[in-house]
């Protein structure tokens, strides 16, 4: 049946266009349509991302509206309840603007001819005029992609910068994710990135706002192509737990048509037949991360692992992170980062529980690149035990640290809930010992915070005030009775926190050659 449109053209000239509804049929359904599907026993509305046709039978790779992103998923056909009406997706607009000022360059960059007057200058056939005349002009966003690759040579500014200002929210949004380059795309990506620049500008967002979007949208990622992955994945089996992905991974194409893909816990092989992960496990002699243990206690250890040195074991704990990490794109050259692994010991071994990497020479100042606890083990405290840790390294460099961004939803969250403790700690304490005035810096130094971290959670905990031209850090009441509240938890859970004294670290050095990309 043909769509039917539902929209009324009013007098206001308004762009905004209602969707088109009509019956489908499986023959009809394309990619952007949405439609009621069936899913906890409920009918709810998903668009459809993808199709594929597999082992004889068609299925969807679906959003549920007002939902996160991690809840998308594979549905067969019989979930999808064609006998309601459809939404069509929107024809796109021809943009007439741009090709206009496309079409103005063009006649602006034309070479004028010569006149009679002029004498026209020889040309010497050399190779670079000869590609320069016949090849088709470079496009500037591979000069642009070519230049964001260089590494920055400012040295760490927000270490040098100790001005009093509050930093903008743009500031945590997030220096420029570098291109991926898989091979595998299940999805056309360049439809999801004209719709992102199409996109209108929105004002910063309030505390509430930013919230909303981080449960519905699941992504703090810079790149549209990322966000529009399909997830290849349906489940991994790592140890006794079986694990439902929640992004798009680079592994092999071949396993996307496996169920379950068995995940060694120990050397991170990955395999998708159930004899070839048995014959692997016998023959599987690792115990334990490959690495340098410089962490103990009665629950967890700390390993530190060198990627130059362990190229394959960290390149597989990056496409398993990438998993369950939307913004991540970096997958194969680990050489320039040390891995830091924690882990849970068992009779059987050291069970992998969560991690994060840091670059060996950071422009930036940058003291994690990249931070996972694995779903498994989330909501039992060990991702704030895996920042105390990285905050631990900082002290004994003796520098102020900062994670890179963008950090995800969850990694946001997570850090702000760390920075939020830790500071109203620090100033309860001082309040107690009777000297309570204490300013930014100092915040930052007694934590190995950086200034613009400092001002991002006071200004968060409204703790931030301005009174007689200076800025004056106030430790509200709420602040107190909510960390009073959280303390109440801990006794009842228990609390994990890293001790100082079982560390047994020296910060490393490296060579020039062991600290670059391995290009």
């Amino acid at each position: 049946m043909a769509p039917r449109t539902d929209h009324k053209d009013g007098g206001g000239g308004s762009d905004e266009r209602e969707p088109e509804k009509g019956h489908a049929t499986l023959a009809t359904l394309r990619i952007g349509v949405k439609a009621m599907v069936q899913k906890d026993g409920e009918k709810r509305k998903a668009e459809i991302l993808s199709m594929q046709t597999r082992k004889g039978r068609p299925t969807f790779y679906v959003h549920y509206d007002e939902f996160n992103k991690r809840l998308d998923e594979w549905i067969p056909a019989e979930r999808l309840d064609l006998s309601q009406e459809v939404e069509w997706p929107l024809p796109e607009k021809s943009d007439t603007k741009n090709k206009q000022k496309t079409n103005q360059q063009s006649k602006n960059l034309q070479v004028p001819e010569p006149t009679k007057s002029q004498k026209r200058p020889r040309t010497v056939s050399t190779m670079s005029d000869s590609r320069d005349a016949s090849a088709t002009p470079m496009d500037l966003s591979e000069e642009s992609k070519r230049s964001s690759r260089r590494p920055s040579m400012t040295g760490g500014k927000e270490n040098r910068d100790p001005v009093l200002t509050i930093a903008p929210g743009d500031e945590f949004g997030g220096t420029p994710q570098p291109e991926d380059e898989s091979l595998v795309d299940l999805v056309d990506t360049q439809e999801a990135a004209a719709a992102a620049k199409a996109a209108p500008p929105h004002l910063p967002y309030s505390r509430e706002e930013e919230i909303e979007k981080l449960r519905t949208g699941g992504s703090m990622t810079q790149n549209q192509t990322e966000i529009s992955r399909v997830r290849n994945l349906e489940r991994i089996q790592m140890g006794t737990y079986e694990i439902e992905p929640w992004y798009f991974s680079p592994y092999p194409a071949e396993f996307a048509d496996s169920d379950l893909v068995y995940i060694c816990e120990f050397c991170l092989c990955y395999f998708g037949d159930t004899t070839q992960f048995g014959r692997h496990r016998k023959k599987c002699t690792l115990l334990h991360p490959p690495g340098n243990e410089i962490y103990r206690d009665d629950n967890v250890s700390f390993f530190e692992i060198d990627g130059r040195r362990q190229r394959t074991w960290c390149r597989n704990l990056c496409l398993l992170s990438k998993l369950f990490l939307d913004h991540k794109t970096l997958y194969y050259d680990v050489d320039p980062f040390l891995f830091y692994c924690m882990t849970e010991r068992t009779e059987h071994g050291h069970h992998l529980i969560g991690y994060f990497s840091k670059e060996k020479e950071s422009a930036e100042g940058y003291n994690v690149a990249c931070i996972l606890t694995l779903p498994q083990y989330q909501r039992k405290g060990f991702g704030k035990l895996l920042i105390q840790f990285s905050y631990e390294l900082s002290k004994i460099e003796g520098k102020l640290g900062s994670p890179e961004k963008p950090l995800s939803d969850l990694g946001l969250l997570g850090y702000r809930a760390y920075w939020q403790e830790v500071i109203v700690d620090v100033l309860i304490e001082r309040e107690l010992e009777g000297t309570p005035m204490m300013s930014v810096e100092e915040l930052g130094q007694a934590l190995a915070m950086t200034t613009n971290d400092v001002l991002h959670t006071l200004q968060n905990l409204n703790m931030l005030r301005y009174s007689a031209k200076n800025h004056v850090v106030v430790l509200t009441e709420a602040a107190v009775a909510q960390r009073e509240k959280q303390r109440e938890k801990e006794r009842v859970k228990g609390r994990r926190v890293i001790e100082g004294e079982r560390l047994q670290w020296r910060p490393p050095v490296f060579t020039a050659a062991a600290r670059t990309w391995n290009w």
